[in-house]
């Protein structure tokens, strides 16, 4: 007989709920704190110059919205690729790419400042700027998932599920090209100037989403005292796996590509062997932490057995994740424009001379508020809204999966 997949909201009434609810509000409020005190006394609060111009929170912000496309990757699989296992998944999936997304651009648009400048960026577009172009795939994905959703939920709309679900998986892919892409079309920063950026960025948002998505799932079923089966963890790890490789394979690619072109070899000998704390952070953090020990987590024989070390292998993930971006987007500002190629140069205004950054507490608080702003969201939008279901036990989301012994309750909810 067919499972029957139900879903509710979470009661939301117990003290570890309100507890962590309240811890989160707490850093939003501290980050907004940051926010006005950046914005009344000035950018030299921050660790920013006339050379890196994006900081720390715009690491927060592109991991963001870069995880964000990733996250609905459950979704896409359940609906597109028709894994019926996928399926009860994809209500969470759809919400925690909104959310992350939602709190991403919140960072974003507070570091840019003049955050009332949003409606003069939204109404007047220059078609040849690939900034231009994010305004549109930004608010184009929250509408193509806000339907998603809707088609998921609403029991007279599910024949529309794939369609919306195609979709939406046209666009997140299309997104997160055009996030890589900003990268990628700056030819002036010889870090960036590459055309890998683009497929790069779309593998980093499938192992970034899918680790948060992950633990949002271990701690609401955990926190819910839902049944959570074996079989959905090992599925999601595996495919976290997949994609942390992935990721490892784009990296050597790109820096590959770069070492054969004589003209990258400044920026490759810097990010890999003199570049300081971006150096450290490219081999301790994005390539050891984000990495090679989660894929020993993933397919270790006793470890991958651990849930507690798979939300560590998660966890993992994303710090490698944000250690990345920082390489990314900071150490490729740090590193001085090829002015003149072939010469030195040298002025008052610290041409060829690496810059200097380090990044202000301001700077932290707003970036961290964005990840809480994301994770009360998803709190608040389970307890108001049936986006979790009932059960996840491995013959609910496995059909072909026998059944347990004592499996009663379950088969009369199921009929029911």
């Amino acid at each position: 007989m067919k499972n029957i997949v139900h879903y509710n909201s979470i009661p939301g009434k117990s003290i570890g709920y309100w507890g962590l609810l309240g811890f989160l509000g707490f850093i939003v409020l501290l980050g907004l704190g940051a926010t006005w005190h950046m914005e009344h006394s000035g950018h030299y609060v921050t660790g920013m110059t006339n050379q890196v111009v994006w900081g720390l929170p715009h690491v927060f912000a592109v991991f963001l919205i870069v995880a964000a496309s990733g996250a609905l990757n459950v979704a896409s699989i359940s609906s597109v690729f028709s894994k019926k296992m996928y399926k009860p998944l994809a209500r969470m999936s759809g919400l925690v790419a909104l959310c992350l997304l939602a709190g991403g651009l919140v960072v974003l648009l507070l570091d840019l400042g003049r955050p009332d400048r949003l409606i003069v960026a939204m109404t007047y577009y220059n078609f040849k700027s690939i900034f231009a172009w994010n305004i549109i795939l930004y608010t184009g994905f929250f509408a193509i998932v806000a339907v998603y959703l809707w088609m998921m939920m609403e029991r007279k709309m599910n024949k529309f599920t794939r369609p919306a679900g195609i979709a939406a998986f046209i666009w997140r892919l299309i997104l997160t090209t055009g996030t890589g892409s900003i990268f990628g079309f700056l030819v002036a920063r010889e870090a960036y100037d590459a055309a890998i950026m683009a497929p790069m960025f779309i593998i980093m948002s499938f192992s970034f989403g899918l680790a948060i998505f992950i633990l949002v799932i271990m701690a609401t079923y955990n926190g819910t005292e839902r049944p959570l089966g074996d079989k959905t963890i090992r599925t999601l790890k595996n495919l976290l796996g997949v994609f942390v490789s992935s990721v490892l394979y784009f990296t050597l690619a790109y820096h590959l590509t770069n070492l054969y072109a004589t003209q990258h070899h400044g920026i490759e000998r810097f990010i890999l062997l003199d570049g300081g704390i971006y150096t450290q952070l490219f081999w301790w953090g994005q390539i050891l932490i984000g990495g090679i020990l989660p894929l020993i987590i993933v397919y270790h024989p006793s470890l991958s057995k651990s849930r507690q070390m798979i939300a560590a292998a998660c966890t993992m993930v994303i710090v490698g994740g944000l250690a990345q971006m920082y390489v990314i987007i900071i150490g490729g500002q740090a590193f001085p424009m090829s002015l003149f190629p072939g010469y030195e140069v040298t002025s008052s205004f610290y041409d060829g001379v690496v810059m200097d950054y380090a990044p202000s507490i301001w700077e932290f608080g707003l970036g961290v508020a964005g990840m809480a702003m994301s994770m009360i969201m998803v709190m608040i939008a389970i307890k108001v809204l049936p986006f979790a279901a009932t059960s996840l036990e491995d013959h609910v989301v496995d059909p072909s999966h026998a059944k347990p012994a004592d499996s009663g309750a379950v088969e009369a909810e199921a009929t029911a």
